[in-house]
């Protein structure tokens, strides 16, 4: 909830979230005669017991990243997935240039004032990464944002960052946090050139374009500047890769010298700092999957102590935000004491306990309060209704709230958030629109007026006519009776008779909501006739917290079974046929997509499983790896409860690989992804190789310079979507 101002985001290219691709019979094209072999990993037993089960890992020795014959089975797998896939070569070279050429590739997003100037970013044609610019405000009350034009000189241009400059002669990057000093003189930013998310902290002096000496090595995060700019608060993980301890740096001091501000040693929480939008509050937040805690501080008092206020309390989860309400300052916290889907309180300007909060706005079993933003003249509640998001004004008089309203949509599926709103005294709220069948659209909504302008649509070039499309919400009935919702965009007028392909997509963990999106690369499924599917299952948040948690922990089988119903219920209304049917999922998704292949594989034509959490038992028992302690409170402990053990045995990918038939799969992953380590695809790949009925038909596509995003630089990235958009094509019978 804390707000740090920082560069708007560089303008839409593909993001990771949708990947797919597959191969009728992977790679075997007409003329085919002599098919290559899989590779096959030796089998090294590596035993573990616990809970009195012995279990024998045949390919646990894939772990070490570092051995000769670990990187050589990997490239051997890459080389196996390109000589099935590479008929396929045409057809990938197709959907980029489709991607391509609907792209705007010289583009600007929409300007967002931070103090005197407009901050936003650049692309230009035939460059990887964007460009972080700026230009000056004509006065306070300069709040209609420049109309901006590809290719056209912005008067007073100032370029902060040139992404492709700092990316030249590294096979990855990534820029991490861009943070601009209160007064706009100094330009904080982190760097990634590996991968694995340990970023290098950097300061540049904007009004001479040089750097300064100051250079943090390690950092994860935010650089957060107090209110004199001189300045910085980061953020540093232990050995597990958790972000536990905030430190404070005052620039042209030795990082040897920089000071411990706050160190969180319990294993189950991270940690992080902000500052609100207020540029009053420094605000440290530590956070388990169940429990949160703040600590506040005056920006203004850098070296003074951060005061907590309301000690954890298991179970209890808080955010805080500065807000003036009747002319005093005061604390708005949003909460989930007696309040499943959350309530916001108020709370005193120097509030040290819970005991302190009022009741503000109350709790409502249908509405999932997610988010509250304070401003001068206003609050802006996020929230979701029956999966829906949504925006609620609530307007501040002399007296206290005013006014209490939301932001009206008429399109049946959709979704809205709030977008970049750095300036409390700002009169209009940033927001963002989009729906499955229209680009992202940015909207100024002026509070007074009450009027919804628009500044932006993303732009898709060619013969885009969004009336080709139509979309439709659907609800499945999973096996405990639960209605589970789909999102679903398809061809205007697509059969229903069983013969439309579909790709299906699912997540379903961390209370993340997969709400419906646009993606220029969508397109090239929807033109040829294939329809694209987003199964609402549970363990994510679209329909409230209750929703997050029937999904995890005990109830962690409900995610899966729930993408199984809904599968099912596109076949059973005509939508599309098991043969028809190819699902995909990342991350965590991955996950859901190892289970539904062991749990119904003769429900899909294919399945993309990207840096899929494949093999989770192994991970969350052994404590040292990344984020596993964290974890505990989100699958549940194994280590010390023989139930959850047994419980995540059941349905952990890797352990129940059968002597069956499965769907061809195609397994994404990246050699320095840190979330989701490397090996477990690997492993999950291996066995599948070892132990299906058509192991020929298991595809593992490793990215050997990449870490759990992906590959990096948009080019780069469109290729890497139209191999596995290639993959579902083929696999769906459109290639």
């Amino acid at each position: 909830m804390p707000v740090t101002p920082a560069l708007p985001d560089q303008p839409d290219s593909t993001d990771r979230t949708e990947r797919t691709e597959r191969s009728a019979s992977p790679g075997a094209g007409p003329d085919d005669v002599r098919r290559p072999e899989p590779p096959v990993a030796r089998t090294v037993p590596a035993t573990r017991t616990f809970h009195g089960d012995t279990v024998i890992d045949e390919y646990e020795w894939l772990r070490s990243k570092d051995d000769p014959e670990v990187l050589a089975y990997l490239e051997a797998e890459n080389a196996y997935t390109e000589a099935r896939t590479g008929h396929l070569a045409g057809l990938r070279e197709r959907i980029f240039e489709e991607i391509r050429s609907r792209t705007q590739e010289t583009d600007l997003s929409v300007p967002a004032r931070i103090g005197r100037y407009w901050y936003y970013s650049r692309t230009v044609e035939g460059q990887q990464y964007g460009l972080s610019c700026r230009c000056p405000a004509q006065g306070p009350d300069d709040w209609t944002p420049p109309r901006l034009s590809a290719g056209v000189d912005v008067p007073g241009e100032e370029v902060l960052l040139d992404v492709n400059e700092l990316a030249a002669g590294h096979d990855f990057f990534s820029l991490g946090t861009a943070s601009v000093s209160p007064d706009g003189s100094l330009l904080a930013y982190s760097t990634d050139t590996v991968g694995n998310e340990r970023f290098t902290l950097k300061v540049k002096d904007l009004g001479t374009g040089t750097l300064l000496a100051d250079e943090i090595p390690n950092i994860l995060g935010p650089a957060v500047w107090d209110h004199a700019g001189t300045t910085l608060f980061y953020t540093t993980v232990d050995d597990s890769w958790r972000p536990d301890k905030v430190w404070r740096h005052r620039l042209g001091t030795p990082v040897a010298d920089d000071v411990l501000v706050h160190h969180e040693a319990d294993e189950r929480f991270w940690t992080s700092i902000g500052r609100s939008r207020s540029d009053r509050l420094l605000v440290i937040g530590s956070g388990s999957k169940t429990t949160t805690e703040y600590r506040v501080l005056d920006a203004d008092d850098p070296t003074g102590e951060f005061r907590v206020v309301a000690p954890r309390r298991q179970g209890v989860e808080y955010g805080v935000v500065h807000a003036v309400i009747g002319g005093e300052d005061c604390l708005l916290v949003l909460h989930n004491e007696d309040a499943l889907n959350y309530q916001v309180s108020r709370a005193p300007w120097d509030a040290t306990s819970a005991d302190q909060w009022e009741p503000l706005i109350p709790h409502d079993p249908a509405v999932r309060l997610e988010d509250v933003d304070a401003f001068a003249g206003h609050l802006v509640i996020s929230q979701r209704s029956d999966g829906l998001t949504q925006l609620r004004i609530i307007e501040l008089t002399e007296e206290g709230l005013g006014e209490d309203y939301l932001i009206p949509f008429d399109e049946p599926v959709y979704t809205v958030g709030a977008g970049s709103n750095p300036e409390f005294h700002q009169p209009t709220v940033r927001l963002g629109y989009t729906t499955m069948a229209t680009p992202p659209a940015v909207y100024d909504y002026d509070v007074a007026s009450r009027e919804l302008r628009l500044l932006k649509q993303t732009p898709v070039l060619g013969d885009f006519d969004p009336d080709r499309y139509e979309q439709h919400r659907l609800w499945a009935t999973a096996d405990d009776g639960v209605r589970v919702p789909i999102s679903m965009v398809c061809p205007t007028d697509a059969p229903r008779d069983g013969t439309m392909p579909v790709l299906l997509y699912g997540y379903g963990s961390y209370e993340d909501s997969m709400d419906p999106y646009f993606t220029i690369s969508r397109l090239s499924l929807l033109d040829r006739g294939v329809g694209f599917a987003i199964a609402h299952v549970r363990g994510g948040g679209e329909m409230g917290r209750q929703w997050y948690d029937e999904g995890k922990m005990l109830h962690k089988r409900n995610t899966f079974t729930d993408f199984v119903a809904c599968a099912r219920h596109l076949a059973d209304e005509g939508w599309t046929a098991a043969d028809r049917l190819v699902a995909e999922g990342g991350s965590a998704g991955g996950l859901l997509m190892g289970a539904v292949a062991n749990l119904a594989p003769e429900a899909f034509a294919g399945i993309v499983a990207d840096v899929a959490f494949v093999d989770p038992l192994t991970s969350i028992l052994d404590p040292t790896l990344p984020l596993t302690v964290i974890e505990w409170e989100e699958w549940g402990n194994p280590l010390e409860d023989p139930e959850v053990y047994a419980y995540m045995k059941s349905y952990s990918p890797y352990e129940n690989v059968e002597a069956k038939r499965y769907p061809p799969i195609l397994a994404e992953t990246s050699l320095n992804d840190t979330r989701v380590l490397y090996v477990e695809p690997a492993k999950w790949v291996a066995r599948l190789r070892a132990t299906a009925l058509n192991p020929e038909d298991v595809l593992l596509k490793i990215e050997m310079s990449a870490g759990h995003g992906g590959v990096s630089g948009r080019y780069n990235a469109w290729r890497d979507r139209a191999f596995s958009l290639a993959w579902i094509l083929d696999r769906l019978g459109r290639a």
